[in-house]
């Protein structure tokens, strides 16, 4: 394993990144709602990187040697947790949103995801997309120096699991980013207490929480990239780029909490 310190100068770059990634989603939410299609969605995210003056990484990633992904965005849809494409089908009341895409500029990476409600939910959904947004500021507070990868997934996975009764995805897990979109270490959210690397100032992390409402074994689909939990449950994803520093974790994308922990 080849942990990136990253220096201050490369700190400042994927700042700027980080800043850019932010205001890109930003640019596409006020657009998320029932009758648009994620693929309409994609091509916004798509001409907007442009615009800005990066590009994405996904458009040609290959993942585990299946056919390179096509899009830069990932719209995954109720049980999709990851990966899934964006399509010509219009977005349906009910349904909840993961949109995930990583994003480069200056030749520095950041990867972000939220999870939407398209129009209203059920109780249910709202329940998983709460739990899963307050699983990652919950998260964020043992990404602190010192501490190892193990206190961060144990933090997760009790508070996803035995407060409130969902599950952590085991398959997919959180990842250093920075020079490329995956770099070491890998962050589950799961584990046990002082295992793992040691966590320390100038890594930069993509931290992740992914929760389902009940626990299955993920899959993935025949096109090579989908990936669910299967029919009837659903999934929800919240991530940013977060910074080690010496006094504590830094977001690089994203802002302050929309939920209470």
């Amino acid at each position: 394993m080849a942990i990136h310190i990253k220096s201050p100068w490369e700190i400042e770059r994927m700042t700027e990144t980080g800043r850019l990634h932010t205001q890109l989603f930003a640019e596409l939410e006020p657009y998320i709602r029932p009758g648009v299609t994620t693929l309409e969605l994609d091509t916004l995210i798509h001409k907007a990187m442009t615009r800005l003056g990066g590009q994405s990484p996904q458009i040609g990633y290959r993942g585990g040697g299946s056919v390179p992904y096509r899009y830069a965005t990932c719209m995954s849809l109720d049980d999709v947790v990851v990966h899934g494409f964006p399509s010509g089908r219009p977005l349906r009341e009910g349904e909840i949103l993961k949109v995930d895409f990583a994003f480069t500029y200056g030749g520095f990476t950041t990867d972000m995801a939220r999870t939407y409600p398209i129009g209203k939910v059920s109780p249910e959904a709202e329940k998983l997309m709460r739990v899963t947004e307050e699983a990652f500021w919950l998260g964020l507070e043992y990404l602190q120096p010192g501490n190892r990868i193990g206190d961060v997934g144990h933090a997760v996975q009790e508070f996803v699991e035995r407060k409130h009764g969902l599950w952590c995805v085991r398959e997919m897990v959180g990842h250093g980013v920075g020079r490329g979109m995956h770099e070491d270490p890998q962050l589950p959210n799961y584990g046990d207490p002082g295992k793992g690397p040691k966590l320390r100032p100038g890594m930069t992390l993509a931290f992740e929480p992914m929760v389902s409402l009940f626990p299955a074994k993920m899959v993935i689909l025949n096109d090579g990239w989908t990936a669910t939990v299967g029919k009837g449950n659903l999934a929800a994803h919240y991530e940013n780029t977060v910074l080690i520093t010496e006094s504590g974790p830094r977001l690089l994308t994203g802002s302050q909490r929309t939920v209470p922990v």
